[in-house]
């Protein structure tokens, strides 16, 4: 079959193209931007790239129309506007307008569960999506999921930075929220499994683990799984903005993010029972072997998508490409240079850089301007990156994002996603045996330049030495 696939760079797009790769389909990723397009996907024959814009009928034009089945796997919970439901109502009402012209005969969507009497926004944007995406012209068969859990899902990764960080935690009343958590792989194996089933067609199916468990059972046993003894004391007095300040302070999310986990974390998520499972052939494992999986994935560095490389954990709205082309009028830089005996070592180092590897000097700089972010309202150093050694466009690197990464022309390009009275890029370049470092600032007003000014001590101190360790040979 030929598959169209939307939302092909996140979270769930990213590990459903392999699977159906395996069963023999081709696929037509829709992305936003080609650049943030995993390699083995470009490189990949049964894989066509169509770059498009939902909010943009005009953009439609290079999706084929000899489609057989689509999935709808765009959302958003990290848009800062009132109008984010507005907007998703209107992608999936052009989505539905050109799937209608194509020969698709099953859309698959993926949801939230939404069988509580209040709603969320974005669990009542979700419910809204799904009448949106009802047609006459092709079958809908929707999947209504509880939290996900995987290596490098929101929710794993909250509750990860919850339990590693705080051995005593004073918690906001919704901890008590009953919710019905599944494993990634279970979601993955509905959605594999449903492409061409007749007796899915035009209906919805809530799908959740075996257990019922609260916030704070999922914290608790995912201590129990770590070894480690965790108190916890869950009060009423915290108000739906005081807990998305302990969420964004604590954990890696952004505000926005946090935000809007506050806002549906009040909500019971539990699951109508049906026998969706026995139709697929789906037998959905507990919590605690989806905690242990994804560690397995971790220990091997193969996890295969984050929701940190999202835009979700990120203050940039916008598409990379507008950011490759690093401005130089009404800028400022720093520029240090280096000759490098051995290019492949510092090469390997400047693709570690980050995360837990650390910036190789003044770390205690870099952290510090990591909790300074924080309390200004940015992101932090700590959503760290998702691969120790290996980098992708579109990736999240601490507070930074990778617009262009080409290891054959030895060049990496980060963009600052911290706040910042201006726009910020540091660029790794190696030519001729010569490592470049440029630092680029392009100020927003006075503010700017006093920033910049402020700074350059600590900049020639950090950015010299930062070049020196990479430079240096083994």
């Amino acid at each position: 079959m030929k598959i169209l696939v939307t939302g092909a760079t996140g979270y769930i797009g990213k590990r459903l193209i392999p699977l159906l790769l395996n069963d023999g389909h081709s696929i037509v990723c829709t992305v936003r931007d080609k650049n943030r397009v995993p390699k083995n996907f470009i490189n990949d024959k049964k894989i066509s790239i169509v770059e498009i814009d939902f909010l943009k009928p005009e953009t439609f034009k290079n999706i084929p129309k000899d489609i057989d089945t689509a999935y709808y796997l765009i959302h958003s919970m990290s848009n800062s506007t009132t109008e984010f439901h507005t907007l998703e109502e209107k992608c999936a009402q052009n989505f539905k307008k050109y799937v209608e012209t194509t020969t698709v005969e099953q859309v698959i969507y993926l949801s939230g569960i939404t069988n509580d009497t209040k709603l969320s926004k974005h669990l009542l944007s979700r419910k809204n999506v799904e009448k949106r995406l009802t047609s006459d012209n092709y079958a809908l068969t929707t999947f209504k999921a509880g939290i996900i859990v995987g290596s490098g899902s929101s929710s794993f990764e909250i509750i990860r930075d919850l339990v590693e960080k705080l051995p005593f935690m004073v918690t906001p009343k919704w901890l008590d929220t009953k919710t019905q958590p599944i494993a990634i792989r279970d979601v993955l194996t509905f959605l594999q499994r449903a492409i061409g089933k007749k007796q899915l067609y035009n209906k919805s199916f809530d799908i959740f683990g075996p257990e019922i468990l609260t916030y704070k059972q999922m914290l608790l046993e995912f201590a129990e799984i770590r070894g480690l003894k965790r108190y916890i004391i869950t009060i009423p007095l915290m108000t739906p903005k005081l807990s998305s300040y302990w969420l964004y302070f604590v954990t890696s999310t952004s505000y926005k993010l946090a935000a809007s986990l506050v806002n549906s974390m009040g909500i019971e998520i539990i699951g109508k029972p049906s026998n969706i499972y026995k139709q697929l052939k789906v037998q959905p494992i507990s919590y605690r072997e989806a905690v242990e999986n994804a560690f397995v994935k971790i220990k091997q560095n193969s996890i295969v998508s984050s929701w940190k490389d999202s835009f979700i954990s990120s203050a940039l709205e916008s598409d990379l490409h507008k950011h490759i082309n690093v401005p130089t009028y009404g800028c400022y830089t720093d520029k240090e240079q280096r000759t490098i005996k051995d290019i492949n070592y510092s090469l390997e180092k400047i693709w570690s850089i980050g995360g837990e590897n650390g910036w190789y000097y003044a770390t205690f700089l870099w952290k510090l301007r990591g909790y300074l972010d924080k309390f200004f309202g940015g992101i932090g150093l700590r959503r760290g990156r998702t691969h120790p050694t290996e980098l992708n466009n579109g990736d999240s690197l601490d507070f930074w994002r990778v617009i262009y990464v080409n290891k054959e022309a030895k060049k990496l390009l980060l963009y600052a996603e911290m706040k910042l009275p201006g726009e910020a890029w540091l660029e790794f370049k190696i030519e001729n045996n010569i490592l470049y470092q440029t630092a680029t600032f392009r100020p927003q007003g006075i503010a700017g330049r006093l920033y910049w000014y402020t700074v350059t001590p600590f900049h020639w101190f950090v950015f010299n030495g930062m070049i020196s360790k990479l430079a240096k040979s083994p």
